[in-house]
């Protein structure tokens, strides 16, 4: 099996330009104190890092195949006295074999357009999520990766890899046995699916 389609690690530089207060996305989608964490494709926590604030003092496990981007979350981490972030190095494929626990919230941000074998993954997802938990998918619209820039810049996942909300949702459904709870438009390029367990 074939490694994530790695489509460019962002910069936090542009990261911020998208989204400059991510704790509050994470928060309207659905993480709350307490609540164990998992985010898929972490990179060096732009995510990862605010979605720890938020769980404290429920773990954030944070899983990426990248060792370098793990190390700079962790330093980050320790500098930013974030002490709830779990590091953890690994294909997400085999979601269920890095985990210690079953998550409250699975979090797959810029990820999923990547992955080859989606059914495998999903399923992996559904069995890595507790009962009455969530999956979240954060995915780059639909648009020719032209209409997205960011700094003047066009930025995003190649046009073909792009997925659609219905797109999206029918992979999941097609996957595992998730339900949608809701969609929320992330301007200026994103949107969210949030699915039940």
């Amino acid at each position: 099996m074939d490694r994530f389609r790695n489509t460019g690690q962002p910069d936090w530089d542009w990261w911020g330009k998208l989204w400059p207060t991510p704790g509050a996305t994470l928060r309207e989608l659905g993480l709350a104190a307490g609540r164990s964490v998992a985010e898929v494709g972490c990179g060096s926590g732009y995510f990862a890092l605010p979605a720890a604030r938020i769980a404290e003092p429920a773990p954030v496990y944070a899983v990426d195949v990248d060792e370098a981007l793990l190390a700079e979350l962790t330093s980050l981490a320790e500098r930013q006295a974030v002490g709830n972030v779990v590091p953890v190095r690994g294909d997400a494929r085999n979601l269920t074999e890095l985990l210690p626990e079953p998550v409250d919230a699975l979090v797959v941000a810029n990820t999923l357009h990547g992955v080859d074998d989606r059914t495998g993954f999903l399923g992996e997802a559904f069995d890595a999520v507790e009962p009455g938990g969530s999956l979240i998918v954060v995915n780059w619209r639909d648009r020719p990766r032209e209409a997205t820039t960011v700094g003047g810049e066009a930025r995003g996942p190649p046009t073909a890899l792009r997925m659609s909300p219905e797109e999206t949702e029918e992979a999941v459904r097609r996957a595992a046995a998730f339900e949608l709870d809701r969609r929320v438009d992330l301007p200026p390029y994103h949107y969210a699916l949030v699915f039940d367990r």
